[in-house]
């Protein structure tokens, strides 16, 4: 398959990357940024913006399959900077969705989120929820097939300064003790970033067409357990410290806490009646 990443210099979409070269997809990567690393041979490289209509043109001309991780990352930064969020990860997507018609793309792949089910995840989250209805409209009104990719607590090689497992290793590391912001309550379904990528793969399959996956461990573990793994194999003797912080933005041991808000229905006290409505409507264009 012919496939498009955007973000896919990214964390997630750089694994993606090599894990589609290994199996054998032709690969074009689509990002802002410019390559740090020498990339592989069989790899294309389009350096655009998200909202360079021309140049993402360019990008999915002849593909089959796009898988857009581009955009926007990172609860703090959303939180920080919620207009270039929608900006990015909303109106940058229906950009996207729009050209994918135009060159008949056979599947769009979204990195999505967990937390688009959770009352967490501030403007991340919301900019998710919203970009996966947007999808899912443009399949009812274009048949454009679609498959959501919700991922839970990525790790692993090459993350970024805001992933949770790297910033607590690269503390740790320098202040020789484990150090975490947040309270032992804390549980997580970790998955590593290169199982991530297989399973990303794995969508690619028919039978995952216009389907919301959930891409996140096997297990849930208490971060008491991941801090103390961390510990031993730094060689660590000190206690962990818990600086018990309010989280803002994250959640504690599920993202699976969103419930439908329902309007309340209130009334005039003498309301108007459709019959007298509809006839003020008529002698205003019958004048």
């Amino acid at each position: 398959m012919k496939c498009l990443v955007t973000g896919g210099l990214g964390f997630l979409g750089l694994h993606l990357v090599e894990e589609l070269i290994k199996q054998n997809h032709s690969v074009t990567i689509l990002d802002k940024i410019s390559p740090n690393i020498k990339l592989n041979k069989k790899i294309k490289f389009i350096k655009a913006d998200l909202l360079s209509e021309k140049k993402i043109k360019l990008a999915v001309k002849n593909q089959d399959i796009i898988f857009h991780y581009g955009g926007l990352s990172g609860i703090d930064e959303s939180m920080k900077n919620p207009f270039r969020t929608a900006e990015y990860n909303i109106m940058g997507t229906i950009k996207l969705l729009k050209i994918c018609l135009k060159y008949k793309i056979k599947r769009f792949i979204f990195a999505s989120t967990v937390y688009v089910n959770s009352e967490q995840g501030s403007f991340y989250k919301s900019s998710k929820r919203a970009t996966e209805d947007f999808i899912e409209e443009f399949k009812k009104r274009y048949n454009l097939e679609f498959t959501i990719l919700r991922f839970g607590t990525v790790y692993g090689l090459r993350a970024n300064s805001e992933n949770s497992i790297n910033k607590i290793i690269n503390l740790a590391i320098k202040k020789n003790r484990v150090i975490y912001d947040g309270n032992k309550k804390n549980i997580r379904e970790y998955i590593n970033v290169k199982d991530a990528a297989k399973m990303a793969i794995k969508s690619m399959n028919k039978k995952y067409a216009n389907k919301y996956i959930q891409i996140s461990g096997r297990s849930k573990t208490p971060v008491t357990k991941a801090l103390n793994i961390i510990k031993k194999e730094l060689g660590i003797k000190t206690e962990i410290l818990y600086k018990n912080k309010k989280n803002e933005g994250h959640y504690v041991n599920s993202p699976e806490t969103y419930k439908i808000k329902k309007a309340k229905k209130i009334y005039t006290r003498h309301s108007t009646s459709f019959d007298l409505g509809v006839k003020e409507i008529i002698q205003s264009k019958i004048k």
